[in-house]
């Protein structure tokens, strides 16, 4: 059987190449090749700072993790293992705040604020990507440009709102100003939306279906990993805001998470006795949630922020 070698092939082969190009030549099956050793060496730089970086980021966490452990005079010895190793710090941390109340407060602001941010940006950000109408461009640059206010340019406009309807000193300021939804949120979920199949949409808008139930029944679920990555953002800004929660809150009964914490730094530091091993012990308390959303909705992020700038 005569076996001829592919054109372009090297005139020049050893016996244990020639073999298996033959190989490739009768079965098909290209042959495989080491990769160069620029090729090793680029990928041991990469995974050398990817490990490095994931150290440095991860460090912090497991530090404070140690220290909850740690009696209070070991708290900054710096070992990661500790030398005396307690369960009293998370004990004890229930009964030096209401630390229970708190995580419920934190809670319901967070899911309100989720929930409602979510729906509102999705709204406007159908509105942008579907219909067409005179001014839409302008008017979406306009909805962009109120990420240019910084955050200290509204704050009073807004505390002179809440305090004229009575709000202040309640959970409402800090969640119900997602209702007019988020321009980052709008721009994040416009820009998935864009990469829908708009024909799907007009089928069903000639099989009789309503601007809402095409919203509702077809663009929604085709944008679930969007609208997991606008959730997820903003369960953990809310999760963490301690300036609406200073600016708003009064008693330490409707306190969220950061300002009980911030409550407990001031009333230690007062006192002239630092208990940071109730400190720590309580922000690892408080930051275990968010790793678990985290994880739990990994895969929505990465998808979401993948397929959010397909199209523009």
């Amino acid at each position: 059987m005569t076996t001829r070698i592919p054109s372009g092939a090297p005139d020049r082969l050893d016996p244990a190449d020639r073999a298996l190009d033959t190989r490739a030549v009768l079965t098909g099956i290209p042959r495989h090749r080491h990769p160069g050793r620029r090729t090793v060496t680029r990928r041991v730089l990469v995974a050398s700072a990817l490990t490095l970086l994931s150290i440095v980021f991860v460090y912090p966490f497991v530090w404070l993790v140690s220290a909850s452990f740690k009696p209070r005079g070991e708290v900054f010895d710096n070992r990661l293992i500790p030398e005396t190793f307690t369960w009293d710090n998370y004990v004890n941390v229930w009964q030096e705040a209401p630390l229970g109340v708190w995580m419920l407060n934190t809670l319901i602001v967070t899911a309100l604020a989720a929930v409602t941010v979510t729906i509102s940006s999705a709204m406007v950000a159908w509105a942008f990507s579907y219909y067409r109408f005179r001014g839409r461009g302008a008017l979406f640059g306009l909805v962009l440009a109120t990420m240019m206010l910084p955050g200290a340019v509204t704050m009073i406009p807004t505390f002179l709102i809440w305090n004229g309807l009575g709000m202040v000193g309640t959970l409402v300021p800090l969640w119900a100003q997602n209702l007019f939804g988020s321009a980052f949120y709008i721009f994040l979920l416009r820009q998935f939306m864009l990469s829908l199949p708009r024909d799907l949409f007009d089928a069903a808008r000639v099989d009789g279906a309503g601007h809402w139930r095409v919203f509702r029944s077809i663009a929604l679920p085709l944008t679930k990993p969007a609208l997991a990555v606008t959730a997820v953002f903003e369960v953990q800004a809310v999760w963490t805001d301690l300036m609406r929660a200073l600016i708003y809150l009064r008693d330490s009964s409707t306190f969220t998470i950061p300002r009980g914490l911030k409550s407990l730094v001031d009333a230690f530091g007062f006192g002239g006795e630092w208990h940071w091993e109730t400190i720590v012990t309580a922000s690892v308390i408080s930051t275990l949630p968010l790793i678990v959303v985290f994880f739990l909705f990994q895969r929505q992020i990465l998808e979401g922020a993948t397929m959010s700038g397909m199209k523009g």
